[in-house]
């Protein structure tokens, strides 16, 4: 995980969001992509030192995605690209976002947490029970999908929900 140090317009006319996180970047170079929230980004600077790295957004990436909600001091999930020697652990995420949801619905059942989630009619279309979705760049299995309400649920072991940030 990591938090966000800043957020904002820069001079050359872009968007810019600097990263506090210190793991992520041990063997960062320029160009290297990181993986924020689920969207895969190009790293522009970095200070190992600080351990901090920015990246720029594009004006489609802010539309698509709810990163331009992201304040100073909102943790953010991060992963680096896989090398492919690597195990693999969950599911494949391209880091190319489709769009944005809404939670609306959190429920307890044990240790565990049901999230509910609406989606918009087009994006829904491509949700399946017993998929798999990202949320936040966390990969889910999705349990069930409601089209008469336009949402679809997963549910987060306590393990899981210790380790990212959508709880």
């Amino acid at each position: 995980m990591g938090e966000i140090k800043q957020l904002g317009m820069t001079d050359h006319g872009g968007f810019d969001l600097k990263i506090h996180a210190k793991t992520v970047i041990e063997d960062v170079r320029l160009g290297d992509s990181i993986a924020v929230n689920g969207t895969c980004l190009t790293v522009t600077n970095f200070d190992t030192h600080l351990g901090e790295f920015t990246v720029g957004l594009a004006p489609e990436t802010l539309r698509k995605t709810s990163l331009s909600e992201l304040e100073p001091r909102s943790l953010v999930n991060l992963e680096r690209a896989i090398q492919p020697t690597g195990r693999m652990g969950g599911h494949f995420v391209q880091g190319h976002v489709d769009g944005t949801g809404e939670i609306v619905g959190k429920d307890v059942e044990g240790d565990s947490l049901w999230i509910k989630v609406k989606v918009d009619k087009s994006l829904l279309k491509y949700v399946v029970p017993k998929g798999f979705i990202a949320v936040d760049g966390t990969s889910l299995t999705v349990v069930d999908v409601f089209d008469e309400e336009l949402c679809f649920n997963f549910m987060l072991v306590a393990y899981t929900q210790q380790k990212v940030v959508i709880p």
